[in-house]
């Protein structure tokens, strides 16, 4: 039997990625008080429609009690051998107050208390942090569109094996943050930038103009060799702690050059041991290691 918790932030897409695990035969359940997490398994399992596949979120709505409560219930079902994976989805501050102001729709935290918007999301996101920090998989829906989030949750999730790592390599740039759900981050910015050559500003790191010029620097080499070697060493242990999803981030200024082909190399290289996604954030390209073409 396999149980997907999503949890997260409201308006970072929750309900979505319900409704896609929902369309790909998930039994869905919205907002479930988290108690009912170890009875729930116990009548599925009875149930004579033999349900394997179920999703339910569980969010800031549940009683603090049970939030505080969560981690010991995930420790049990995992024990009775259930596939547990949790889901936690979120959003920059900015966007979420964006969308609730676009859609008027009130917080779940401001209907029965004096909070302000703003005030309501950063007190969701610690009442939920004891969640996020035991995710799986975090998913950062700042930049995502409704079909672009459903196609994460059926890639990543639903098609996701029992005991498998998936690793995503992601580009990005300083300039705009850190992604939200990076798990271990490189700095590139210390490379020699191909920017400032007016005749390459307009490629991109996986262009041979800028791989050319990437490779032509030792310290750039030098870097590549020292994130394979770390990960070569420390993926393993990852792994072996149970991991099922690892996104690794490499940011330079812009997130166009340098930290795209430091990604590049790094996914051809693992995607041998792993199952490898590279997402580069500002080029827009989100793709599986070895796909035809890259999603949009």
């Amino acid at each position: 039997m396999q149980l997907v918790i999503i949890s997260g932030r409201s308006g970072s897409g929750k309900s979505i990625a319900l409704q896609a695990l929902e369309d790909l035969g998930f039994y869905a359940i919205d907002n479930l008080p988290a108690m009912l997490l170890d009875p729930l398994i116990d009548e599925l399992r009875q149930d004579d429609t033999r349900r394997s596949n179920i999703a339910v979120s569980i969010d800031a709505r549940n009683v603090p009690t049970a939030l505080e409560r969560f981690p010991g219930l995930l420790e049990t079902l995992r024990a009775r051998g259930l596939d547990c994976q949790v889901v936690y989805l979120t959003s920059e501050d900015k966007i979420l107050l964006e969308r609730y102001s676009a859609t008027r729709r009130r917080h779940p935290l401001t209907r029965d208390s004096e909070m302000t918007l703003a005030e309501a999301v950063e007190s969701e996101e610690q009442a939920l942090s004891g969640i996020r920090d035991l995710a799986d998989l975090v998913i950062d829906t700042s930049q995502l569109s409704v079909h672009e989030l459903r196609g994460r949750i059926a890639e990543q999730v639903a098609h996701h094996r029992s005991g498998q790592l998936t690793l995503t390599f992601e580009s990005f740039g300083f300039k705009r943050g850190v992604p939200l759900d990076a798990d271990i981050v490189f700095d590139a910015r210390c490379l020699p930038n191909p920017y400032w050559d007016p005749r390459l500003r307009q490629f991109n790191g996986r262009d041979p103009e800028i791989v050319d010029f990437l490779e032509g620097y030792p310290e750039v080499t030098a870097m590549h060799d020292d994130i394979r070697a770390w990960l070569e060493r420390w993926l393993p242990a990852y792994q072996a702690s149970n991991r099922s999803y690892l996104t690794v981030a490499v940011g330079c200024t812009g997130g166009q050059h340098r930290s795209v082909y430091l990604t590049e190399r790094l996914a051809a290289i693992f995607a041998g041991r792993y199952q490898v996604r590279l997402r580069h954030r500002e080029l827009g390209i989100n793709t599986a290691v070895g796909a035809s073409r890259a999603e949009p």
